[in-house]
């Protein structure tokens, strides 16, 4: 009985060595942290019936960090973290604009704009020639989350800055929001607009 025990311990064991063993493979290295600094920007271009229009948010005001982490199952690359931008921090170079951009984003109800970073196609390479990449992030206006695909252009400089510049458009039904009017309706803005950021990032060692 007791040669019975010993070996059923001793499978036990080893069952569960071995499945600890293959977990700890599948991933490289612990995650490298990103910290975003508060120099990064964020616009949005969008148009009129007679015109177009680019509000931005000239500062982040506030430091963020994202954490990347490659891995060796299906070359899957983990970019975690969120940043948010007050609306109220947005500037459309026109104060009619601007309070009505603030309005439709709903901002006294919901102060800020989220996106939340999920993953990139593949490991970044930093070098100073800038890449392409793509990735998944969920971005929420006015209390509305929706996934997207992102395209990315990022490049390391000499200063061993990071930077991400990212692009996508969206439309403003995307969150169940009606676009801004002026004028009584005479002026309306179209559904489409252009999202961009540009962050710089340094990795924390």
């Amino acid at each position: 009985m007791l040669y019975k025990n010993s070996l059923w311990l001793l499978l036990v064991y080893l069952s569960l060595t071995g499945f600890v063993l293959q977990g700890q493979s599948v991933y490289e290295a612990p995650p490298t942290k990103w910290a975003v600094s508060q120099n990064s920007n964020l616009s949005v271009n969008g148009s009129t019936n007679i015109n177009k229009f680019s509000c931005v948010v000239p500062a982040y005001d506030r430091t963020d960090t994202l954490f990347i982490s490659n891995s060796k199952k299906n070359n899957e690359v983990s970019l975690s973290g969120s940043i948010g931008l007050s609306i109220s921090s947005f500037n459309c170079h026109n104060s009619g604009m601007t309070k009505q951009l603030q309005k439709t984003l709903k901002e006294k109800q919901f102060p800020a704009l989220h996106i939340r970073f999920l993953s990139l196609n593949k490991f970044p390479d930093l070098n100073a020639q800038p890449e392409m990449i793509t990735g998944l992030v969920v971005i929420e206006i006015a209390g509305v989350s929706k996934r997207f695909v992102i395209n990315y252009q990022i490049n390391r400089d000499d200063q061993k800055t990071i930077h991400l510049l990212g692009s996508r458009m969206i439309n403003f039904s995307d969150f169940n929001l009606v676009p801004p009017q002026k004028l009584g309706g005479m002026i309306k803005t179209k559904d489409e607009l252009s999202v961009e950021f540009h962050m710089n990032i340094k990795a924390i060692e």
